[in-house]
């Protein structure tokens, strides 16, 4: 359950296919797989939530929070601050490659001064190590090789690890407010100048 295929297609428009970054990689994880890892999703944002470890203005990845209610929150913040008479000012940022970057041992960590129990957190870092891909593509080798950091794409608990592994990234604003939806995150400001925002 610790190895996938990974299917690399050419990613449309591109000038020139000799770079990686000309390609996109589909991962194929097993169905059996998935379903243990949507249990365990379903006890860690349980616990998660219990325990606090997730930041009130995180949306995505978890039941009952999604875009709509991060639109929502920016879209009030922002009205609030406008009938205070300040000049907003938003901030949109991307987390990029945030899921290949994970690092078990500092989840675990993380996980574990939050209070998740000792056998959720085993099998967490279990789940995230000694990982293998094999990519398939016209003259790929047939082997697979160790994948050292990151969570595994279209896991059904991987959106909710990183969601908890960057919980910390949320700033108190005095005059505004940061919202994150998975991998993408706001900061919007609210004073007198657009100046003073910046």
């Amino acid at each position: 359950m610790k190895k996938a295929n990974g299917i690399v297609l050419d990613r449309p428009g591109k000038p020139d296919y000799r770079t990686p970054t000309s390609f996109r990689n589909i991962v194929l994880l097993e169905t059996v797989s998935k379903i243990l890892e949507r249990l365990s999703a379903l006890r860690l944002a349980s616990a998660a939530r219990s325990l606090g470890l997730l930041h009130p203005n995180q949306c995505g990845s978890l039941a009952g929070l999604g875009c709509f209610d991060a639109v929502a929150t920016l879209t009030h913040e922002v009205r609030l601050l406008q009938a205070a008479s300040f000049k907003v000012s938003t901030l949109f940022l991307d987390v990029k490659g945030g899921f290949d970057n994970v690092c078990a041992n500092k989840l675990a960590t993380i996980l574990t001064r939050g209070g998740v129990s000792a056998y959720l957190v085993a099998w967490i870092k279990s789940f995230l190590s000694k990982r293998q891909c094999r990519l398939i593509f016209q003259g790929a080798p047939k082997a697979f090789c160790p994948v050292a950091v990151g969570t595994p794409q279209g896991s059904p608990i991987s959106p909710l690890l990183f969601v908890l592994y960057i919980a910390s990234l949320h700033p108190t604003i005095p005059q505004g407010l940061a919202i994150s939806y998975v991998d993408d995150l706001t900061i919007t400001v609210g004073s007198d100048s657009v100046h003073s925002n910046i």
